[in-house]
């Protein structure tokens, strides 16, 4: 294991999924009346997405997501980690009441930054926004980047009754397009109903949380979103939840002569893959999977991701090391391609 690692130490690592909570975050948590909310104490918390799915949240976790200092920095050193880029945890502010997620948009961004500005070479930072209020979301990712340094948006793959598609929310998208800075798709519980019949074991990493981003990801292809903004920039998590498995399934309504016109994209869904869209190695160590994508997309599509802390940051690098990844290609997926991404100069 210790070797594994040490090879690896020389290649400059940037995990582009690390989560993390604020305090003021845990307690619009705890007081929210509706979903997303936290009940318990330690030993006993669990956060409640819907009605009928939740997570428990046990003490190492929650302390992980809420330290931003030592322990991060020492589980980072621990397995060559060198910069981790910073998103606030699931459920995120899409689904809080418009009025408390955008003062919280406004808290969690500052929190953020002054964290990055302390670990200038340790930390990058995606803003939180609440875009039910998109005029205003738009304002504060601009405020997020110019004035506080942070370096795109991670937002939730449904916003409870809607999805990014809905032409309410482009002028987030155009701020976005506008700034030259990347979304981060990342999962939330699904908004369909039959995906919740089992709980969390349904609608949660097995199975919900993949389908549910996937669709939110097609609905942006399919819809026309990406021929209004070309120059967006997606990042989609656990080797693009399955996706580059189906690349050749998508562009069905593109190669059939009697289906032409039926999607409003211009594009077939492969060419957005090969043109707005990157995929991070988060929490799929399956080696088929990392060699499917791999193949599908190439490494100058793919980032390294390690979903710290709900996943071993240690299987992470792992799972690329032992994959059939070039040492060039990894190097790309380690450091290369997120600093073209991310526009960090270290």
């Amino acid at each position: 294991m210790l070797n594994v690692i040490s090879l690896v130490l020389e290649v400059r690592k940037v995990d582009v999924e690390a989560h993390f909570f604020t305090n003021e975050y845990v307690k619009a948590l705890y007081t929210n009346k509706g979903y997303p909310r936290y009940d318990g104490q330690a030993g006993t918390r669990r956060l409640w997405f819907t009605s009928d799915s939740y997570e428990p949240h046990g003490d190492f976790l929650f302390n992980k997501l809420l330290d931003l200092e030592d322990g991060r920095l020492k589980d980072m050193d621990t397995t060559g980690i060198d910069v981790q880029v910073l998103s606030l945890s699931s459920p995120g502010l899409e689904q809080l009441d418009a009025s408390v997620g955008v003062a919280l948009a406004k808290s969690c961004n500052d929190e953020l930054s002054k964290v990055v500005k302390n670990h200038p070479d340790r930390f990058i930072g995606l803003a939180a926004l609440a875009p039910k209020r998109p005029s205003e979301a738009a304002d504060e990712l601009q405020r997020a980047v110019k004035d506080l340094g942070l370096r795109g948006w991670k937002t939730q793959s449904n916003y409870g009754d809607s999805y990014l598609d809905a032409k309410k929310y482009w002028p987030i998208l155009s701020m976005a397009e506008k700034l030259d800075v990347p979304i981060f798709l990342h999962p939330v519980i699904p908004a369909i109903d039959e995906l919740r019949t089992y709980g969390y074991a349904l609608a949660g990493p097995p199975f919900g949380f993949g389908f549910e981003t996937a669709m939110c990801m097609m609905r942006l292809m399919v819809s026309g979103v990406l021929d209004k903004y070309p120059k967006l920039k997606i990042i989609l998590g656990h080797l693009g939840e399955g996706m580059p498995f189906n690349l050749s399934r998508m562009d069905f309504m593109h190669l059939r002569p009697w289906l032409v016109g039926v999607s409003k994209s211009m594009k077939k869904p492969s060419e957005y893959f090969k043109n707005n869209i990157w995929v991070n190695t988060s929490g799929n160590f399956h080696q088929p999977a990392v060699t499917c994508t791999y193949q599908a997309l190439g490494a100058d599509r793919m980032l390294f991701g390690a979903d710290y802390p709900y996943e071993d940051m240690t299987k992470a690098v792992q799972n690329i090391e032992e994959s059939l990844i070039s040492e060039e290609d990894k190097e790309k997926i380690y450091y290369i391609n997120s600093k073209k991404l991310l526009r960090f100069q270290y």
